[in-house]
Parts: C-alpha cells; sequence; structure tokens
C-alpha cells in the first residue's frame, strides 16, 4: 500500500536520497540538509498549528508501506512571498507605431513583478524513478488538493504552481544563458540552489527593474518563454485538467511557465465530499478514489477502489488503519480520474 502522511524529521536521509536523483531545476529541495532540516521545522509547525502563516509549509511524503521506503514528497506554502519576495516575469506586449512612416511593431515583453505575493503553492514534487509507474504520480501530487479541501481556511483564494522550465541533460538553461547570466555573473544551478536555500537577496539586487525587450535575447530563449521541461509535463497535464492555465507568468531563472487556479475552481477540490466509512468488499462499480482522513496534524491519504453510495464509502479494514481511521469514521474522498466524477 502506498500513502500519503506529513514529513517526521527521521524522513531527512530518505529525503537526501531522493534530492541526488533530481537534477537542476526543483528550486525548493536543494541539496542542502541544513536547509532541508529547516523546511522540514518549518512543516512540523505548520502541521502542529504554531507557525506563522508567512512561514506555513506543508510537506508530505509518499511512503511505500510493504517496505517502509519514503518514495517521493511533496509540499504545500500557506502564502508565498510574505517573508521573502516572490519574484515572476509577466509576459506582455509592447506596440510601436508611427503613422507618418507607416510602421507598427508588437514586441514581447517581460516585467519582473511580485504579483503572486500571498497565493498559495503547490510545491516540491518528485517521486522517485522508480515509482513512476501506476497511479503513484497521481496519489502523491492530487492528495495535497484533499488537504486544500479540508483545510481551505488555511489558504490562499488562488493556487499557483510554478513548473520547471527548458534546461538541457547538462543543466543549462537556454533563458539563462541568454539573460540571467548577464546580470548574476553565474551558472544557473548556483542562482537556482541559492534561491532554494533562501539566500534571495541578491534577486533584487542585481535583476533589472525595467521591462524587458525579449527580441534582445536569443532564439532559442525567446522559444524556451512559458515552455515546460518534458520531464514535468506530465505533472503540467494533470493539473490543467484539474482547471490550472497558464496565464502569463514565467520563472524568472529558466521562464518556466506558472500555471494558476482559483482555489474553489480546483476540480478535485469542487469535486470532493465527505464519507463514513463502511470496512468491507466494495463491490462492482468500484473506481479508484482519493481518499484522506480529515485531521491537521495526523493528515493520512491513500487510493482505495471505490463507490460511493448514500453518503456511505466502503473501503478494507487495512486501508481505514493506514488512515488511522476505523468504521464509523469520517473521510474526505474523490474520484482520482476526473472522467469517473459526477
Amino acid at each position: 500500500m502506498m500513502l500519503i502522511r506529513p514529513i517526521a524529521s527521521a524522513d531527512l536521509p530518505a529525503l537526501m536520497q531522493l534530492i541526488k536523483a533530481t537534477g537542476v531545476g526543483l528550486t525548493t529541495l536543494p541539496s542542502n540538509e541544513a536547509a532541508l532540516l529547516r523546511r522540514i521545522e518549518a512543516s512540523n509547525a505548520s502541521f502542529a498549528g504554531t507557525a506563522q502563516k508567512a512561514d506555513e509549509l506543508f510537506l508530505f511524503v509518499l511512503e511505500d508501506m510493504t517496505i517502509k521506503r519514503v518514495v517521493g514528497t511533496c509540499g504545500l506554502a500557506t502564502a508565498v512571498g510574505l517573508r521573502q519576495a516572490w519574484y515572476s516575469y509577466r509576459v506582455g506586449h509592447a506596440v510601436h507605431a508611427s503613422q507618418e512612416l507607416g510602421v507598427f511593431t508588437q514586441t514581447q515583453t517581460l516585467f519582473l513583478t511580485n504579483d503572486h505575493t500571498g497565493h498559495s503553492e503547490l510545491c516540491s514534487l518528485f517521486l522517485d524513478p522508480e515509482y513512476r509507474h501506476g497511479r503513484n504520480g497521481q496519489l502523491l501530487s492530487k492528495s495535497r488538493f484533499l488537504f486544500l479541501a479540508q483545510h481551505r481556511a488555511r489558504f490562499s483564494k488562488k493556487i499557483i504552481a510554478e513548473l520547471r522550465g527548458m534546461s538541457d541533460d547538462g543543466g543549462q538553461s537556454p533563458f539563462w544563458e541568454s539573460l540571467g547570466r548577464r546580470f548574476f555573473s553565474m551558472e544557473f544551478s548556483q542562482a537556482d540552489y541559492l534561491t532554494g536555500i533562501g539566500k534571495k537577496s541578491f534577486v533584487a539586487e542585481l535583476m533589472p527593474k525595467h521591462p524587458l525587450y525579449t527580441s534582445f535575447l536569443t532564439p532559442e530563449a525567446q522559444a524556451a518563454i512559458g515552455q515546460t521541461h518534458p520531464h514535468t509535463l506530465p505533472a503540467r497535464r494533470m493539473l490543467e485538467s484539474e482547471g490550472f492555465r497558464y496565464e502569463g507568468y514565467v520563472d524568472i531563472f529558466d521562464a518556466g511557465p506558472t500555471v494558476e487556479c482559483e482555489l474553489e475552481d480546483v476540480g478535485a477540490v469542487s469535486k470532493s465530499g465527505l464519507f463514513r466509512i463502511e470496512t468491507g468488499d466494495t463491490g462492482a462499480g468500484a473506481v479508484p478514489f482519493l481518499v484522506s482522513n480529515t485531521s491537521l496534524s495526523d493528515f493520512r491519504a491513500t487510493l482505495v477502489p471505490g463507490a460511493p453510495a448514500g453518503g456511505s464509502l466502503r473501503m478494507s479494514i487495512e486501508s481505514a488503519a493506514a488512515l488511522n481511521l476505523r468504521a464509523g469514521d469520517e473521510v474526505r474522498a474523490v474520484a482520482l480520474s476526473v472522467g469517473d466524477r459526477k
């Protein structure tokens, strides 16, 4: 059985092992033990309800219960940019026209903004390559939607997710090479790492404040704007199936897209419901259901074959126990597939 639960301090070694496989581009999981420990401590305080809103970060792990192995991680930040500035580029257009000369030109621009300040973020998603099969990826990513639905008062009305931008096998970003390197005089991986461990002041100090004309960038850099890394395309398609859309904001380092959605418009949030547990065989007509308990501090989520009826959801005794529940207790659930939701 695969189970989602809050990260614990004892998971630090397993998390470090996972990060070795991420490569460049996952800013929120830096390969730095001290920084990761701070994130875990922030998560512990958040689940305990003692963290300030500006510091709230809920980190989850996916555990293979059969062998007691942590194989994935994901997170939710309650409100970005309240402690340290949150930067994005807004993609726009500048028009230059001369009636006398009969000239009309339209040029794409990038404007440095803090427009997403205060929004909640889906972050830190990574799954061990050995487990990228079946429904593991969907369980890992979509489990956060049940947490959002159950504890929606803690989160912003808008949810965002920054997606990894284009880079080659060596971690070189065409957007960074054409723009970022000119102002930061460092490798993309170093800038990404510094941001990941919380040293973000250099962004404000060195980044140009005026709108940038993308026509001055290389063709490769221009083509990368708003594009998603091939490894992240499945995650983008999943988010789009749940209602997320690209609205013209990109990462300042690799120009990867930011997708966003109103919390109440997220499919798995709006379609989820509360049910009473019945234990036993599910019978005919069952489809995969994403199921969680309703706890904040002891949140658990898993997948079960389900066919809700009369306000009840039947599951095995083992599944209920994994959620730290028993027959008669309340769960939040939603069909895993968009096509199976009514």
